[in-house]
């Protein structure tokens, strides 16, 4: 056998590969095995018994040969007695999770998926009864298992296909005013980047008597080229498509669909700070819902300022969905979400979810009578205007020694680019918060060999000056 153990590696959120190289049957039939074992496991010590243990549900998104490798995963998992449930259509990471958490009997889930990454790859994320994120905790128990079996398992059993998306988007629609939102006339162009939420968010919107344009939503599993994730320039052909035909906005998913992206009416790319800030608002004043909000360390300071303004407890965590649902564990949360366009809602499922913060959007521009434009000025006029940017630098491995030993443990500027420092914040990286709200940061990549500099200020101008003075300490 070619593939060998160290090609399997859990990352911040599951294990990907290239299809055919690190990606094979054997290494994907070595994974189930391993984490059916630990399912199992804690099935057992929880009082299920040896024999059927539970439930497992097992989904896949839209890239080459996914569904027979899905159906790979179900047999081997089924092999240790779960009941096993497969998607018998790709679904978003969302509709696996939600599906898992409403089975009493489901003890977990595997999705297959890449995320974000290129078509080429292929992936399995983990996912808990809670419908939740696996821990580093589980993962390394999974690892340790591989480590121990490094030659797949020849034993199948049989599992059951079942349709998770109709009720998965018949509870979508139920959480929304359909009225409101068949009402107000809305058009909006669909753009899933050739991912698991095609055909399915176009197709709610329009039961819901929104007028949609769907681009890349082909069945195309090379994703003509583009990468599924809402960032440019990835999502260019969205930006101009919304203003070309004059439609109110539009909305971009990865390619599991947990992440969203979005445009006004004149192309202008609506950033994930702002969604996130828009979403908030509209639960807490149009739908009277209250709780923590809970975002990352590289949130926008409009979320603090909204959440101070409506008295909603705000919560910062490191970067990182996971950390955020380690809040939603605790209790008491109304959303969490990250720069990335990862937004979940835990009254919904403790988990990010492209497609309900999409639906969110339409009923907060049909119940207000505006544009996503309007709504994003009329929140600046409220809160102020802040923009936002994030780099990647790729480093040599001794300015990454320098930059871990040094500049994480003592970089304490009393300024930055004419901004003086009022405070610094070391738990994820090192980030530097100034007089006026605006703040820069530094932190390793948790998945590739650079640091990442984020930077949020009043002006694009400003956001430049800080960038530049943290690429100059990153690469000195």
């Amino acid at each position: 056998m070619s593939d060998t153990v160290s090609n399997v590696v859990f990352g911040t959120d599951g294990w990907r590969a290239i299809i055919g190289e690190g990606f094979t049957a054997d290494n994907l039939v070595r994974v189930a095995d391993a984490a059916a074992r630990v399912f199992k496991e804690d099935a057992c010590a929880a009082g299920r018994s040896l024999d059927a243990p539970g439930v497992l549900y097992v989904g896949h998104d839209c890239r080459q040969d996914a569904h027979a490798y899905a159906e790979l995963a179900a047999e081997v998992a089924a092999s240790h007695g779960f009941d096993v449930k497969l998607t018998e259509a790709y679904c978003p990471t969302p509709t696996l999770c939600w599906s898992v958490a409403q089975d009493d009997e489901a003890v977990g889930g595997i999705i297959l998926t890449s995320s974000h990454n290129p078509a080429e790859y292929l992936g399995v994320k983990l996912r808990m009864a809670d419908g939740g994120a696996s821990s580093k905790a589980f993962t390394d128990r999974v690892e340790a298992v591989l480590a121990e079996t490094p030659q797949p398992t020849d034993a199948r059993g049989t599992y059951e296909t079942v349709d998770l998306m109709t009720p998965y988007l018949q509870t979508l629609k139920n959480r929304v005013d359909a009225e409101a939102i068949k009402g107000a006339g809305l058009r909006v162009v669909i753009d899933p980047l050739y991912g698991a939420g095609r055909i399915y968010l176009a197709g709610l919107l329009t039961d819901l008597g929104v007028e949609v344009v769907e681009i890349h939503n082909a069945e195309d599993p090379t994703f003509d080229g583009l990468h599924p994730e809402p960032i440019q320039p990835w999502i260019d052909g969205c930006l101009a498509k919304v203003p070309e035909i004059g439609f109110d906005a539009g909305f971009i998913n990865d390619g599991d669909a947990d992440r969203i992206g979005a445009v006004d009416e004149h192309g202008n790319f609506v950033n994930p700070h702002r969604i996130i800030t828009l979403v908030t608002e509209h639960l807490a004043q149009d739908k009277g819902m209250t709780g923590r909000v809970v975002s990352t360390l590289t949130a926008s300071a409009l979320l603090k300022r909204l959440c101070d303004k409506l008295g909603l407890e705000f919560t910062a965590t490191p970067v990182g969905f996971k950390w955020i649902y380690g809040e939603m564990q605790k209790g008491d949360v109304l959303l969490g979400g990250e720069e990335s366009g990862g937004i979940g809602i835990p009254g919904h499922v403790m988990e990010r979810d492209g497609l309900l913060m999409a639906l969110l959007l339409c009923e907060m521009m049909a119940e207000r009578g505006k544009s996503l434009g309007e709504l994003v000025a009329d929140m600046q006029n409220d809160l102020g205007v802040m923009e936002f940017e994030r780099r990647g630098l790729s480093i040599t491995e001794e300015q990454m020694d320098r930059f871990k030993n040094q500049v994480l443990k003592e970089y304490a500027p009393e300024s930055v680019a004419g901004k003086d420092v009022v405070e610094v914040d070391r738990r994820d990286g090192v980030k530097v918060v100034f007089g006026d709200d605006s703040w820069l940061m530094m932190r390793p990549s948790g998945t590739e060999p650079l640091v990442r500099i984020y930077a949020e200020a009043p002006t694009k101008g400003e956001v430049d000056a800080l960038l530049e003075a943290a690429a100059a300490v990153v690469t000195a």
